[in-house]
């Protein structure tokens, strides 16, 4: 496998200026997929215009300045992706990791207190020796079910974890009435109400149909499962409005 990455044949969701050079950074194998993830120097040189050049950028990232999900960063090929959390104290700045319209990665500023949380898809359940069940969440992480939320948790909920005990503060289940957000296809971050979700009884992914936030019922669309992430049940619990 070739250890770098020309900036024409980068993934689209990157935003970059393709014509500007001929190589880029290639992330390193990380927590998230690479056509869901931008490498740490692209985020500090191109998306928050701290620095102009690549050696910058580095020199940034070396002395501690940035911090992902509450922890110092210096890897400048660490993958960041969606809903992580990127802070720099030092200009009391925080940035939460969406996706718009088009399937590009942005950076939406948030506030200090926001900074504390970040929201986590459960990708799959695992069931460890002893009966504990553990839990992957769509950014690597694992987490231990305490007894009393083995049930209660499922495949496809999401969670808000509290980044500095990494505990789980709230749950969001995926279920009919709760608010969720597209996060690949055609409808790339639009938000919307579950209406249906479809087990499918064959090799194809579940199916999940969504009623846009404001929109008329005609307005109703499909998509896989794997695109949903739940945002909240009764309202959407990220700083984000539809």
């Amino acid at each position: 496998m070739s250890k770098h990455q020309k900036r024409i044949a980068a993934p689209r969701s990157w935003q970059i200026n393709r014509k500007s050079a001929y190589w880029t950074v290639k992330p390193r194998p990380g927590p998230h997929p690479k056509d869901r993830s931008i490498p740490l120097l692209l985020v500090v040189r191109d998306m928050l215009k701290l620095a102009d050049t690549g050696k910058e950028a580095k020199r940034i990232l070396n002395e501690g300045n940035i911090l992902v999900d509450g922890r110092v960063r210096k890897d400048h090929k660490f993958p960041v992706g969606i809903f992580d959390i990127i802070s720099i104290p030092e200009i009391d700045a925080h940035y939460m990791v969406l996706m718009d319209r088009r399937g590009k990665l942005i950076l939406h500023s948030i506030v200090a207190e926001e900074a504390k949380r970040k929201l986590c898809r459960v990708e799959n359940r695992k069931m460890l020796r002893g009966g504990v069940i553990q839990l992957n969440l769509h950014d690597g992480r694992n987490l231990l079910l305490k007894p009393e939320d083995k049930d209660r948790i499922k495949t496809h909920d999401s969670i808000m974890l509290e980044l500095a005990t990494n505990t789980i503060s709230r749950h969001f289940a995926c279920k009919t009435g709760s608010k969720g957000i597209i996060i690949g296809g055609t409808h790339s971050a639009q938000l919307g109400e579950i209406e249906e979700l479809k087990v499918l009884r064959s090799p194809e992914p579940n199916v999940v149909r969504l009623k846009p936030l404001g929109g008329a019922e005609e307005d109703s669309f499909e998509t896989i499962v794997d695109y949903l992430f739940v945002v909240g049940e009764d309202r959407i619990e990220i700083p984000v409005g539809a």
